[in-house]
């Protein structure tokens, strides 16, 4: 008897299964294994290499496949399911083919108020998509994300994970603009923009070397914090240094101190407890008269 499992999320999940081939043709197979082997040796257990691996076959497919799965298994000697597991865990690993780049509209609190919601609103009237579709072209695929990790440059633009900072709905749309012209500007900061595919390369720790040499300096915004408390004299404490939270007094000694000439509470009843005694009565009790 044959039983057929579909891979993907648990019934009850939202999102849609993995499709797509299920083994890779052999030449395929043979140069993902060679890179595979790089990124695996980094790690004193292999299987600690299958985030990146992921990160790989996504490289190869724009999104997880059987194929892919099967694949990583092999590599890290676990099983499909064991794959899969994690896999679906994780949003940045797509289940449905993805555009040359991925348009990441951040809608959490701070981009919200700062105008992202009228950013995805605007570029999805634009692209005419929903977020979480792609454009008839396959150049973006839109969708909103929680939180870009860059609140100081609110309301932020993700392209394939690159910052394109201070947004407004005219300059986000021409942003897509520019990216399904075939011109993608340079990202606020960061690494020059590639596609999708080369994007998930890089996050499997296989990046190309001129692209990284040719990253943009951190934001002023961000080391806002550093400067000041460099102009302060503030510095981290040395490594060896103990680690609580302050260098006051001890509490507990302070606590002992404090209460040391008090009498100690006196107990609501004897202990052990005496017989024919209210609290061991039956019959005594405080309704009764």
């Amino acid at each position: 008897m044959t039983v057929f499992l579909e891979l993907g999320q648990r019934p009850d999940e939202p999102g849609p299964p993995i499709h797509g081939a299920k083994i890779y043709p052999a030449e395929v197979a043979a140069r993902l294994a060679a890179d595979a082997g790089t990124v695996i040796a980094r790690y004193p257990q292999s299987r600690s290499a299958l985030l990146p691996l992921l990160h790989l076959v996504q490289s190869e497919d724009g999104c997880l496949t059987p194929a892919g799965i099967a694949f990583c298994a092999k590599q890290l000697g676990l099983t499909d399911a064991e794959v899969t597991a994690v896999a679906t865990f994780y949003s940045m690993y797509r289940r449905t083919p993805t555009g040359e780049y991925l348009v990441g509209v951040c809608t959490n609190t701070l981009c919200a108020i700062m105008g992202g919601d009228a950013i995805l609103e605007a570029l999805e009237d634009h692209l005419g998509v929903n977020a979480g579709q792609t454009t008839e072209d396959g150049k973006v695929t839109l969708e909103h994300v929680e939180c870009n990790a860059a609140c100081d440059y609110a309301p932020v633009v993700m392209v394939n994970w690159e910052f394109f900072d201070n947004q407004t709905p005219s300059s986000a749309r021409d942003l897509v603009d520019g990216l399904r012209d075939g011109k993608p500007p340079m990202p606020t900061r960061g690494a020059p923009l590639c596609n999708f595919k080369e994007t998930a390369r890089v996050l499997a720790g296989l990046p190309d070397p001129q692209a990284a040499a040719a990253q943009t300096p951190t934001g002023d915004a961000t080391l806002a914090g550093l400067r000041i408390a460099k102009e302060r004299g503030m510095e981290a404490p040395a490594a060896d240094a103990a680690t609580d939270s302050h260098s006051g007094p001890d509490d507990e000694k302070v606590a002992t101190e404090a209460t040391k000439d008090q009498a100690a509470p006196a107990p609501s009843a004897d202990v052990p407890a005496q017989p024919n005694e209210p609290e061991t009565d039956p019959d005594a009790t405080e309704s009764k008269t």
